[in-house]
């Protein structure tokens, strides 16, 4: 009888154990996705500032006070942190689909086997 509680005991440890590690590896992917989330943020905030000041030098170069083409380095800065950006947002995204729900899967899989097998003896 000792042994049977001594083994339950243990298994119960392990479960517990290997709950928090799921839980780990979960809250982990999580927060990556949520740093290259804001990353992604910040590439569409620069991205945008960079087209509104392309416009600005858009709308300068339409009146007729100069002829210089100056905003096309301004367009060409912010698509490319517009796909900067989009990159990030993607890879965010799959960081937090495969994040969430952190729910201890196996932990939860591995108990039930256990209760099956105690109440089948």
């Amino acid at each position: 009888m000792q042994q049977i509680t001594e083994r339950a005991q243990v298994l119960v440890r392990e479960e517990i154990e290997l709950a928090k590690t799921e839980i780990t590896e979960k809250v982990t992917s999580l927060a990556k996705g949520a740093a290259i989330g804001a990353a992604a943020g910040v590439f569409a905030i620069f991205g945008l500032s960079l087209l509104l000041q392309g416009f600005a030098w858009l709308a300068f170069w339409a009146l007729p006070v100069s002829s210089d083409q100056i905003f096309w380095g301004f367009f060409l800065v912010a698509v490319l942190l517009f796909v900067i950006g989009g990159i990030a947002g993607f890879l965010a995204g799959r960081l937090f689909k495969r994040g969430s729900p952190p729910t201890p899967e196996l932990a939860i899989e591995e108990a039930q086997r256990i209760r099956e097998t105690v109440q089948g003896d």
